[in-house]
Parts: structure tokens; C-alpha cells; sequence
């Protein structure tokens, strides 16, 4: 009978979540406490100081300490694959909050489809952390955020349509400055990947945003994949400018789509006007810096 009890004990710690993501609890996958640090309160507009040159709107579900850092860093390296879900669900609430401050299903209740299905693209790890981990964590926790919003009525899917097209440097240790650099003109849309990318509002999505740098060359790289299938040349028809190494500059979109950074077209709040369908409409993370929420306060 004991042998059979502990056979049972070690299939159940097969089965079940050892302890909490966030705090340690035992057997739960993320303890209440923890999922309301987590998704407990609304997701608001971030930005990282300074703010990289190209980087959309970016908002967050919960600030990256304690408890939420635990956990992403339990889904990500200790590879806690059960904990995707509720990451998935804080992710696909801050995609409702920036699509709906971007003119996107604004409106009580449930927001209606915007024009096409929206595009989840998740900002790609290298090859060799996804060999090492075993999984890609922003795809993996960007597939539950679609499953979440689909459910919710949404029109949506998960494009991974991005991938590295040169070697990076370690990010670790690097300032904000050296992280652009390291990563500018590092990430390519896969053949193909375009015309996908034109088939709905884009919203580029991550697991935790620091400095910024990967979701805006995340999103020049979408921008110039665009622009080249709507053959309207680098700055048109997209809403983002560029960035190259050589210079680190803003170019203004045409008019009628609106500009770059706080130029015409854009209000306050760094929503589109008159933005068509390509290009990146907003981002979303699970986390981001606590420094990054500073904008929320007055």
C-alpha cells in the first residue's frame, strides 16, 4: 500500500503544479494573491525612458516585480509551461485596452471586430534560447491571449512571422542606448510572412518589456515588410518610421495615415488618425518595468 501511495504522489507531482508561479504556494498553478498581481487591475499605457525612435504604443498588465516577475521568469526559464494561460489572459487584456485607445472596438461592452482579423505578433527569441528552454515563451503566452480574446468575440490570431536575420549580442548588462544598436535591422518578416501582415491590424506582443528596443525593431521590421507588398515605398502607408544604424532618425508617414512620434495625425495618447489597415496599430506585454508606468501619474 505505501509503494502504491507514492507511486500516486509522484504521478500527481507529474500532473499537478508543484507551487505557485509567483509565490511558491503548493499545488496551484498561480495562487489567487498572485493572479490579482497579475491581472488585477487594468493595463495602462507604458513607455520606457528614454523611448526608442519607431516604438508604438505600448500598454502593460502588471508591473515587473515580486510576484509577476516570478512567475515570467518560471514560465520562461524554469520552463512552467501551466502558467501560460493566466499570462496569456493578463496579455489579451492589455491588447483590448490598446486596441480600444487606438480607435480599435471603442465602445461599451464587448468591443465589434475591427475590419480583418487582428494579428497577435509575437517579437521572437533567438534560436538558441528557444533551443535552450525548450519553447518560445511571447509565442507560447501570445497563443493563450488569442484563445482568451477569441472568446471574448475577438477576431483574432497569432502571426509568428518574425525572425532573427543576424547574430545578437547578449542584451543582458547593456544600457538602453547599446540594446538599440545591438538590435536594430535584427529582425526580418519570413517570406511570405507580408501578406499575412496586411490582412488586419497588428499588434506586436512580448512577455516584458524593458527599454523598449525589441518591440521597435519589431516594428520597423513589420513596417518595411508592408510597405514593400503595398508597394507605397519605406514611409507610406505604415505608421512608424524608420531606424537604421547609420541613423536612429523618425520618418513621418504620409499624411493621410498619420505621423510618427507626436507629429499631425497623432493625439496625445499616441492613437492613429486616419491609420489604414497595415502596419502596427499598438503593442502589448504582460510586464514592464516599474519606471515605465511613470507616465500614469499627475
Amino acid at each position: 500500500m505505501e509503494g502504491v501511495r507514492k507511486w500516486w504522489q509522484e504521478l500527481a507531482g507529474l500532473a499537478l503544479p508543484a507551487e505557485c508561479g509567483g509565490c511558491g504556494r503548493a499545488r496551484t498553478v498561480l495562487c489567487p494573491e498572485c493572479r490579482a498581481a497579475l491581472g488585477g487591475t487594468a493595463p495602462l499605457r507604458v513607455r520606457p525612458v528614454p523611448e526608442p525612435p519607431g516604438l508604438p504604443a505600448v500598454h502593460a498588465a502588471a508591473r515587473y516585480a515580486d510576484e509577476v516577475r516570478a512567475a515570467l521568469l518560471a514560465h520562461k526559464e524554469r520552463g512552467v509551461l501551466a502558467l501560460a494561460r493566466p499570462l496569456g489572459a493578463a496579455l489579451a487584456g492589455a491588447v483590448r485596452v490598446g486596441l480600444g485607445e487606438e480607435g480599435v472596438g471603442v465602445g461599451e461592452g464587448p468591443p465589434p471586430p475591427p475590419p480583418g482579423t487582428v494579428l497577435l505578433v509575437p517579437v521572437p527569441s533567438t534560436p538558441a534560447s528557444t533551443r535552450s528552454r525548450g519553447h518560445d515563451p511571447a509565442r507560447r503566452i501570445a497563443l493563450a491571449a488569442a484563445g482568451e480574446l477569441r472568446r471574448a468575440g475577438l477576431a483574432v490570431r497569432v502571426a509568428a512571422v518574425l525572425r532573427q536575420r543576424r547574430a545578437v549580442a547578449d542584451q543582458a548588462g547593456l544600457s538602453a542606448p547599446e540594446r538599440l544598436d545591438n538590435l536594430v535591422g535584427a529582425l526580418a518578416v519570413v517570406p511570405g510572412g507580408a501578406r499575412v501582415l496586411c490582412g488586419g491590424p497588428v499588434v506586436l506582443v512580448d512577455d516584458l518589456m524593458t527599454t523598449g528596443a525589441s518591440l521597435a525593431e519589431a516594428a520597423r521590421a513589420v513596417r518595411v515588410a508592408t510597405a514593400e507588398r503595398t508597394g507605397r515605398g519605406e514611409g507610406a502607408g505604415v505608421v512608424y518610421g524608420g531606424l537604421s544604424r547609420e541613423g536612429r532618425g523618425v520618418q513621418p508617414s504620409g499624411a493621410g495615415e498619420g505621423g510618427a512620434g507626436r507629429g499631425p495625425g497623432r493625439d496625445p495618447r499616441g492613437s492613429v488618425a486616419g491609420r489604414g489597415a497595415e502596419g502596427v496599430v499598438c503593442a502589448a506585454v504582460v510586464a514592464a518595468s516599474p519606471d515605465s508606468f511613470e507616465i500614469n501619474r499627475n
